[in-house]
């Protein structure tokens, strides 16, 4: 809770003085660590909150200030945290005095401000004390938030697609110096991705996604590499130039397609097949022991004027294949009076390079593209701290 040096997190456990919880206390209160010595919590000298609760310092107690604020403050804050839930009732029934807490407390070495450690550590304490009485989150509830919020503290934020649909701006550009007006010129959007495309990398290699990220640190940016062998490899170089998603060819054999979907799992990054030229997508998913994350549907660069290269499928089928959770993107020649035909179609992502990449207006051409996706903006990196 809170923000600055000042922020207040608080780990607690709660139990039975008596059970493994209570042993844990009596061990810490025994058995001192140098820098990190474990304090009762008091209201004021001499009377102790109940439950009884010791403070456990996370960050070792280096000079005489922070010791003046783990035992002022925060001492203070924690027990009135304790004390104010037990008189709002937030432990029902239970028998306070066969309980114990432990609170494990964070102190930046550089927290000042003795009045918003006071306050910041009371409401982190009492949130974390009446969440876990309550068995804060459901598995529902975590399941929902896992992916529409930021840690506080990460110092960079990590965008998912959980809010189709998306626009995806493809980079099919070997000229820095356009790489980077395009990339300065698009308008912030929690429904816009990043594509670097296929001649893009061929061009400057992965390290484009550094640059990439220069520009648009919190952007989601798809490496599109249509990798054709070597499966794990490429989606792990991919991950580790800091690539959200990693693009395979649905060409590629189903061994390689296999091996880049689990690297991209355990990489936590999304996996991508390109469909591009493949005859049976629904019959691709289905054999594939590992489903994607995402499908796209393309029409190659070469083919626009050649209907027939236009490759649009089943994707009611495509979904069913992969299990129910698939999103699916359309690429090739989208232009701006086709989008909401496109979404209405059953597509999640629409691909869009030079109408946006090649325009004369690069902010205007994608602000319409945005427009037609008629999504309503939501603030995809909030950072909550309640519900």
């Amino acid at each position: 809770m809170g923000d600055g040096p000042e922020l207040a997190h608080v780990d607690l456990m709660v139990g039975d003085k008596n059970g493994p919880v209570g042993q844990a206390f009596a061990n810490a209160l025994s058995q001192l660590s140098i820098g990190h010595t474990p304090l009762l919590a008091v209201i004021r000298p001499n009377l102790m909150t109940k439950p009884a609760t010791l403070i456990i310092p996370k960050v070792t107690m280096k000079k005489g200030e922070q010791v003046r604020e783990m035992f002022g403050p925060v001492q203070a804050a924690v027990a009135k945290g304790v004390a104010d839930a037990l008189e709002e009732g937030v432990f029902g029934d239970l028998n306070v005095d066969d309980l114990v807490i432990l609170a494990s407390i964070y102190l930046a070495p550089e927290a000042a401000d003795f009045n918003r450690i006071y306050r910041y550590n009371y409401g982190a304490t009492k949130l974390a004390l009446t969440r876990a009485l309550e068995g804060f989150p459901t598995t529902q509830t975590l399941l929902y938030e896992k992916d529409r919020a930021a840690h506080a503290v990460m110092g960079f934020k990590v965008q998912r697609l959980w809010d189709p649909p998306y626009l995806q701006v493809a980079l099919d550009l070997v000229s820095m110096d356009r790489i980077r007006h395009v990339l300065a010129e698009l308008p912030d959007s929690d429904h816009l991705i990043i594509e670097a495309g296929t001649p893009t990398i061929k061009q400057f290699g992965l390290s484009v996604l550094s640059e990439i990220r220069r520009v648009r640190p919190n952007a989601f940016i798809i490496a599109d590499l249509k990798t054709l062998d070597t499966g794990n490899l490429e989606a792990r170089m991919a991950a580790d130039a800091t690539a959200d998603a990693v693009v395979i060819s649905g060409l590629a054999p189903i061994a390689t397609i296999e091996k880049a979907l689990s690297e991209a799992k355990k990489t936590g990054i999304y996996s991508v097949i390109d469909m591009l030229n493949v005859a049976d997508p629904v019959a691709l998913l289905e054999a594939l022991k590992v489903k994607p994350d995402i499908v796209e549907l393309h029409r190659a660069i070469d083919c626009e004027t050649d209907g027939e290269c236009h490759v649009w499928g089943n994707i009611e089928g495509m979904r069913k294949a992969a299990g129910g959770r698939l999103l699916v993107a359309t690429a090739g020649g989208i232009r701006v009076d086709k989008v909401r035909e496109a979404v209405a179609s059953g597509a999640d992502i629409l691909v869009v390079g030079r109408a946006i990449t090649a325009s004369k207006d690069v902010r205007h051409a994608a602000e319409e593209f945005l427009e037609e996706l008629n999504r309503e903006e939501i603030d995809q990196f909030r950072i909550m701290t309640d519900f």
